[in-house]
């Protein structure tokens, strides 16, 4: 493919890595075409490199910034442009392979959590699929804001190694899928104020099962099914709020913002170590078959991240 070329606001990025989401192997398998804007061919949400070229009206970034961002795909590349205010600075000293776990993972997180659900300090919060990239980002925020941790995974394993990342109550998911007794066991019985539903399908009512009253689901993905049977009931007399969030389609001003949060609120807390990014492993570009097949295989901790040289 040719080296794509910026124009007018745009930013060209060397890309040093990328990492791998749950939306490349849909995309893969023909599920989930890119946005209109984006190279259909080409996978990849998210990636940190060093900045190469410029477009006209860029004022903000000079060649050589190492950077982290957004994009609709393309990053399974060696180049790839995208506005200038989609990327943020990478913080000083991280590794690449690093930073391509922060952008699709963290900005997630807190866009669900903080942003959509007001998570707030004191509040009790529960992280679906706790061991996967969007969960260890959230535990993290959880914890930064001041918030009490509750995660569920299939895997006793997984949940020992959240606890260092903030996890407070670990609920293992049993072999029918249920997890809201251990839920309202852990929170006295008043559930939780918000449930990040990273899972989808049934989840969502055992979701309603445990959440407190007026308390928000933030459903975000899809990984147990696209269809759910639902106390309509339990949602109208708890007053419960159910909210559903999408990132890659988003118009470009929404990511424009996402990504200023990310560099606004998220960024100076890399910097100080409050937040770090969770890799699994470590692939060649080249064996991005076999970053997929892992993701897949559900084994993952945290994010499979692939590098570009």
């Amino acid at each position: 493919m040719p080296a794509p070329v910026p124009t007018r606001g745009d930013v060209r990025v060397r890309v040093r890595a990328t990492a791998v989401n749950r939306a490349d192997l849909l995309q893969r398998a023909g599920f989930y075409p890119a946005p209109p804007d984006s190279p259909q061919d080409i996978p990849g949400l998210e990636f940190a490199g060093e900045i190469d070229a410029v477009g006209e009206g860029v004022t903000e970034w000079t060649p050589g910034d190492r950077v982290v961002g957004l994009c609709g795909g393309g990053a399974y590349a060696g180049a790839v442009v995208v506005p200038s205010r989609t990327v943020a600075r990478l913080p000083a000293g991280m590794a690449f392979t690093d930073g391509a776990a922060i952008p699709e993972a963290f900005i997630t997180a807190w866009d669900a959590m903080v942003v959509q659900a007001r998570l707030t300090a004191g509040e009790r919060v529960l992280v679906q699929a706790a061991g996967s990239g969007v969960g260890t980002a959230a535990i993290q925020i959880a914890r930064a804001v001041g918030a009490r941790v509750i995660g569920t995974s299939r895997s006793p394993a997984k949940l020992e190694r959240l606890r260092p990342l903030g996890l407070d109550d670990a609920v293992a998911i049993d072999r029918a899928g249920r997890f809201a007794a251990p839920v309202m066991q852990a929170t006295g019985g008043a559930g939780a104020d918000v449930v990040l539903e990273l899972v989808g399908g049934a989840h969502l009512a055992e979701d309603l099962a445990c959440v407190a009253l007026r308390g928000r689901i933030v459903l975000v993905g899809m990984m147990a099914g696209t269809t759910a049977e639902l106390d309509l009931r339990a949602i109208l007399s708890r007053r419960i709020q159910i909210t559903g969030t999408m990132l890659r389609s988003r118009p470009l001003e929404e990511k424009i913002a996402a990504v200023q949060q990310l560099a606004r609120h998220l960024m100076p807390l890399f910097e100080r170590g409050a937040l770090r990014p969770i890799v699994d492993r470590v692939l060649p570009l080249a064996q991005a078959s076999e970053a997929h097949a892992y993701l897949a295989s559900n084994d993952s901790f945290g994010k499979v991240v692939l590098s570009v040289d």
